[in-house]
């Protein structure tokens, strides 16, 4: 039986991006995924790497959310360099349009509020952001350019940096389905896990797998509070996303477009994916005609140069929230259990600052980054002090 430094619980961008960075640096790391890595809510992202706050209630987020965004250009080459592949990548900025017969003083209250937060921003009049992105709608009436922002694809940033870290000696299973953390008196000392039968089922009486590892982090994303021993600290519920893919005949779209109605993203592949819908359905992931059409009228709302364009692929995700939609993140009473789960919307925006934070827990006991608010300690109702 092999025993290693970390032992991860999921291997999406979150779970992944952990693995590279505790393995460029040395450490042994397995990360172990009850089914294809990669193939959840990282899969079925948008790719934004938006710091600035969509709603007020994310506001507590925006210190994290800033410094991961200044995390990505060092993330992606460093991500790139080791797998030899791109990721989409481009820094060219974000629009947040507005139609409301209010729209300029709506624009300037955001400029204000997000100055005080330390953003970079520009108002821009309806007019301009038409100079700017052709396809805009002529119904909007102004608009406010984040410089700031960038985009990636997600599904080739994902499968990137589970190949950056295998290259760095990160072992990744596959169909490995952890149920519980195993502990050693007030330690975790690894997890243990079943495979799938060739029925495809796991029998009431299946053998468990144990792997070792001096510490467990948990990022399983909205499957987290299904893993016994540590459901205590990841009350993490699933809610759906529904998306759209369209191809438009020439690239039509240089930045990230969005509103009250939506998001219209420009792929690295020429397609624009716009979405999305939030849906409490449990694990149910479907596409249907009602989140289809919320999508395909905030198309045409914000850009309606791209209703003729083809519909390629629709799909849906489980992004996975918590109470307070804030990630759960950092060490827990159980000494070497590690929570990084619940990044809800932000998963691909959080994941390079949550990988350091991470690692600065394990190979220090603490971590410089601004991740006080995003104690898994906080819904537990206990005292108890987090240890590592």
């Amino acid at each position: 039986m092999r025993t290693f430094d970390a032992a991860i619980i999921g291997s999406g961008i979150i779970g992944g991006s952990i693995a590279f960075e505790l393995s460029r640096h040395g450490l042994s790391v397995v990360l172990l995924d009850r089914q294809e890595p990669g193939r959840e809510a990282s899969w079925a992202a948008g790719g934004m790497i938006s710091p600035t706050p969509h709603l007020r209630e994310d506001a507590q987020l925006a210190p994290f959310a800033k410094v991961s965004a200044a995390l990505y250009p060092e993330f992606v080459s460093s991500v790139q360099n080791a797998s030899g592949n791109t990721v989409g990548f481009r820094s060219d900025g974000a629009m947040e349009l507005s139609l409301s017969s209010d729209a300029e003083e709506k624009r300037d209250q955001t400029i204000a509020y997000l100055a005080r937060l330390g953003f970079e921003t520009r108002a821009l009049s309806g007019d301009d952001a038409r100079r700017l992105e052709p396809e805009i709608s002529p119904n909007v009436r102004a608009a406010l350019l984040l410089p700031t922002e960038a985009r990636v694809n997600p599904r080739e940033l994902t499968e990137a940096v589970l190949q950056a870290a295998a290259r760095h000696g990160a072992e990744i299973l596959a169909n490995a389905e952890v149920v519980a953390v195993s502990k050693s008196g007030g330690a975790v000392d690894g997890v243990t896990c079943v495979r799938p039968t060739e029925l495809g089922e796991l029998p009431k009486n299946a053998a468990t797998d144990p792997v070792r590892a001096k510490y467990v982090v948990l990022a399983a994303g909205c499957f987290s509070a299904q893993i016994t021993g540590a459901e205590i600290f990841a009350p993490v519920r699933p809610v759906r996303g529904q998306m759209v893919a369209l191809a438009p005949r020439t690239q039509t779209l240089r930045h990230s477009l969005r509103s009250e109605f939506g998001y219209l993203v420009p792929w690295s592949d020429g397609r624009i994916v716009a979405g999305s819908t939030l849906e409490d359905v449990g694990f149910e992931k479907a596409v249907t005609p009602a989140g289809l059409s919320r999508i395909l009228r905030a198309v045409g709302e914000m850009a309606p140069g791209l209703d003729g364009a083809p519909i390629v692929e629709t799909w849906s995700g489980l992004r996975p929230d918590t109470p307070d939609h804030l990630p759960l993140l950092g060490p827990t009473e159980l000494r070497g259990l590690i929570v990084a789960t619940g990044h809800y919307r932000n998963g691909i925006l959080l994941a390079p600052a949550t990988a350091r934070a991470v690692r600065e827990w394990i190979t220090s006991g603490r971590t410089s980054l601004p991740v006080e608010d995003f104690s898994p300690m906080r819904f537990t109702g206990q005292t108890h002090t987090a240890k590592c």
